[in-house]
């Protein structure tokens, strides 16, 4: 079954226009998945930021409480160092 030559024939301008329809239709979805990916990376971006503003967070409150700790224990340390000093006193006047 064969079509004839009037029926099977496309023109020039029908050629072009069906290219130019197929090149704006690829365009199309190309931008769609840039955009798409793009979107993708912003959001795993923030995510990561996120991420790191919570581990600078908890960084920051260890950092806080280590200070207090330390800041506690020279304290405990300074008492000791005084009482030590007391006893050798007491012990030397015993003497």
């Amino acid at each position: 079954m064969y079509l004839s030559a009037d029926a099977a024939s496309i023109t020039w301008p029908e050629s072009i226009a069906f290219l130019g329809l197929l090149f704006l239709v690829i365009f199309i979805i190309g931008i769609t998945v840039a955009t798409w990916v793009d979107l993708r990376k912003t959001k795993l971006k923030a995510d990561q930021e996120d991420s790191l503003r919570q581990l600078v967070s908890r960084y920051e409150q260890l950092a806080e409480t280590t200070l207090d700790a330390q800041q506690r224990v020279a304290a405990d340390v300074s008492e000791l160092r005084s009482r030590t000093s007391s006893i050798e006193q007491i012990l030397r006047t015993v003497e």
